[in-house]
């Protein structure tokens, strides 16, 4: 009997068998808002790039090394196209840790390549709660609200976005004659 409880034991993942509870996410408000200042100043997309994966590595700092590990792994399973072992990682993360925006961002994401827009925008929205200032969350609810058809949200929610940082890949859908252009401006 040891022996079996030893072997689930070790199947289970970190989070499953911890008792306390996910701290808070780190801080990294003054370091995004410098970055931020930085990729607006920027001359070119290539100049703009290190600052944009930078903030990448800040979003994806997870509270403890247990929430790492399945944030890590759930980000793996996405890059394999394992998107429902994906899911079930990213849900076993907010469910460890409901107050850290990137779990929700990143669930929200694969439900987005699944086309499953309507499950992605609750998620989004609740990672825009937690970081009102997640570039990345915002533009990708400005591509989910195009996937919903709701364009003039979309359009509003790439703006702001873009005022964060101009040189988002995204930036070309607001270009004249793209799907999120201002009103008025089509070719």
């Amino acid at each position: 009997m040891r022996y079996l409880f030893a072997v689930v034991a070790l199947c289970l993942s970190p989070l499953e068998i911890r008792a306390d509870t996910c701290p808070a996410s780190p801080d990294h408000a003054a370091e995004l808002d410098r970055l931020y200042a930085q990729a607006q100043a920027a001359g070119s997309e290539a100049e703009a790039r290190a600052f944009t994966n930078r903030m990448w590595e800040l979003w994806a700092d997870a509270p403890d090394e247990p929430a790492q590990a399945v944030l890590d792994r759930g980000m793996s399973l996405r890059a394999s196209y394992d998107f429902l072992g994906a899911l079930e990682e990213f849900d076993r993360l907010i469910a460890y840790c409901p107050n850290y925006a990137e779990g929700y961002n990143q669930r929200a994401f694969v439900n987005f390549l699944r086309q499953d827009y309507a499950a992605a925008l609750p998620d989004l929205e609740r990672a825009l709660d937690l970081s009102p200032d997640h570039a990345a969350a915002m533009s990708g609810r400005a591509l989910t609200l195009l996937a919903l058809g709701r364009t003039s949200e979309a359009r509003a929610a790439l703006e702001q976005a873009l005022a964060l940082n101009p040189w988002l890949p995204e930036r070309h859908m607001a270009a004249p004659g793209g799907p999120l252009a201002p009103e008025g401006e089509d070719i």
